[in-house]
């Protein structure tokens, strides 16, 4: 039988990766070639599969305690996508063809740096505003930011004087705001796990005609856009998490 370069049988789920993982394929998969580079380079890192069985010869990940980092080739050109994770939040991303760089980041990620840090160390990898405002306990408030401003850019839908009226309320500028779809979302903390039990007002149109809101997961009421603050009346959301 015919041998494709690296070990890589024909037809094997490794064939597609052969010319440009060529260290990869002979391991056996990413986890594996992980695995054997972090061995060479002290680190004792534990590399484990992620939960997608479709992706076990092309995927890895790392974890402690909170901090998580997932690896994936891709697959038309030499590229190993690297996402760092704490607590549920993203917090940097970024891609390298040297799986040296790749071990090195991960490592130094578990360590548990401040963002930045990591940033500068690795060059391959970069963040962005929310990460930095959860690492400073401030997600909420630049959550609000964001998305009024995204609001903002299409002025002429329903969903620019929702966000605004939401935000004129006290309390609901103490909850993280969201979006699903047409929904306005809330939660009680910026990081996962998000709350689902709270009132989801929604545009009905363009500005001005008005919104829906659900006051809680069942059930429906109608109004101008206030409608989603009326809804507090009868709820009252605690703060908590960043």
């Amino acid at each position: 039988m015919y041998e494709l370069p690296g070990g890589a049988a024909p037809n094997g789920p490794m064939q597609d990766y052969v010319m440009l993982y060529p260290e990869v394929v002979q391991a056996g998969s990413l986890q594996n070639a992980l695995q054997e580079v972090a061995e060479d380079a002290g680190h004792g890192l534990v590399v484990e599969l992620t939960s997608s069985p479709g992706w076990r010869h092309v995927a890895a990940r790392v974890e402690s305690d909170s901090h998580s980092a997932y690896v994936l080739m891709a697959l038309d050109e030499r590229c190993f996508i690297v996402d760092c994770w704490t607590g549920g939040v993203h917090m940097a991303t970024g891609s390298t063809p040297d799986l040296t760089q790749v071990v090195g980041a991960l490592h130094s990620w578990l360590e548990r740096p401040r963002v930045d840090e990591l940033i500068a160390q690795w060059p391959l990898l970069r963040t962005w505003e929310l990460a930095r405002a959860h690492e400073r306990g401030e997600a909420v408030p630049v959550r609000w930011r964001q998305l009024r401003e995204a609001a903002a850019r299409t002025p002429h839908t329903g969903l620019h004087d929702l966000v605004e009226a939401a935000f004129d309320h006290e309390r609901l500028r103490a909850l993280s705001p969201g979006r699903s779809m047409r929904w306005l979302t809330f939660s009680r903390r910026a990081a996962p796990p998000i709350c689902h039990d709270l009132p989801r007002p929604c545009r009905s149109g363009t500005a001005g005609t008005g919104c829906d809101c659900r006051p809680f997961p069942s059930g429906m009421a109608r109004g101008p856009p206030c409608v989603g603050v009326q809804a507090w009346s009868v709820v009252g959301p605690t703060p908590s998490g960043a």
